[in-house]
């Protein structure tokens, strides 16, 4: 069978991808268990000297735009290059390197857009450095450059196997949260996690929805519970979509509640991130729905302070390389 090829952009140069990649490329690739033709997105020079630092001696295929289509296996690391100019292999973030992760978004998107690849990995990128006030998160910033018009607004979705958590608000000040939850923002989240499980994993998913205040409980005129949360969990039963809720968060991480459920949404990003990582550590993917592609990263930053000491946890990554070999991603 022929695989439209999955891109990896290599994100931040000065991070521990690089040394996860390779990690991951001898465990998972080069064991045949990824049929997917993977195809770098990065600078070439700096990857080469990264894997001769870390004492590998892979095989490289270097690889242009106009070629992508001839890639029929990964028996060598596939690379498209873009130019970065670099002196050292682990140094400082710059603007100069800002708009070389620029680049590497650049071209791989317009390669998803052209239906040349079927997904896409992005490695660690630093929000402070990267982006501008334009894009609150990199989930953000792809969703606009993707110029998607068939959703409102990107899903993030933090990935295990063994439970899912999204926030329906996602990189905004607390703040801004209630007057930015309504109904159909949080219809949007459920349909697109049900279709999310339905789709990749065929798994008719129960889904459990928090509450906004603490116990569920407000003295307010505008109680979230009753005027918005309550009424988005009735209108979208209706479409036979296993939701219930709202359920008060301080509890509702025990294990014999999280057992229950593939998926929680809550109302804003620490709602549900700050449990889930104390359960799972980095053992999670970033997932973006909403997207024409199914786009994944890995579930931490570029931890500037393990740069070649070759001792980085390669949990995430390894959790994107499962998720793709359990569902036969293509």
């Amino acid at each position: 069978m022929n695989y439209k090829p999955l891109l990896i952009l290599l994100g931040e140069p000065y991070s521990v991808f690089i040394e996860l990649f390779l990690k991951t490329y001898k465990k998972y690739i080069l064991k045949n268990k990824i049929k997917i033709p993977i195809i770098l997105v990065g600078s070439y020079k700096l990857f080469e000297k990264q894997m001769k630092y870390f004492n590998y001696n892979f095989d490289i295929n270097l690889i242009n735009e106009r070629s992508i289509d001839k890639v029929k296996n990964n028996k060598k690391i596939n690379i498209i290059d873009v130019n970065h100019k670099f002196k050292k292999i682990f140094e400082k973030k710059s603007s100069y390197s800002n708009s070389y992760i620029k680049n590497t978004f650049r071209v791989s998107l317009k390669l998803l857009q052209k239906n040349k690849a079927c997904g896409l990995i992005n490695g660690p990128i630093s929000k402070k450095h990267f982006l501008d006030k334009k894009y609150p998160g990199i989930t953000e910033y792809i969703f606009f450059k993707s110029k998607v018009k068939v959703s409102k607004k990107p899903v993030m979705l933090i990935y295990n196997k063994n439970l899912s958590v999204s926030p329906v608000t996602t990189h905004i000040p607390l703040k801004d949260v209630s007057k930015n939850i309504n109904i159909n923002n949080i219809l949007h989240n459920v349909i697109a996690i049900h279709n999310f499980y339905k789709k990749n994993l065929n798994i008719n998913p129960k889904i459990a929805l928090l509450g906004l205040n603490p116990h569920c409980e407000s003295k307010s005129k505008l109680n979230e519970e009753k005027k918005i949360i309550i009424p988005a969990i009735k209108k979208v039963s209706k479409k036979n979509i296993n939701v219930s809720g709202p359920y008060s968060a301080d509890t509702f991480f025990i294990k014999k509640n999280i057992n229950n459920y593939n998926s929680v949404i809550g109302l804003y990003h620490d709602q549900v991130l700050t449990p889930f990582k104390t359960l799972y550590e980095f053992n999670a993917s970033n997932i973006t729905l909403g997207l024409p592609f199914l786009r994944m990263s890995v579930d931490h930053g570029p931890n500037e302070t393990m740069l070649g000491k070759n001792k980085s946890n390669t949990e995430s990554l390894e959790n994107i390389f499962d998720f793709i070999y359990s569902t036969k991603w293509e």
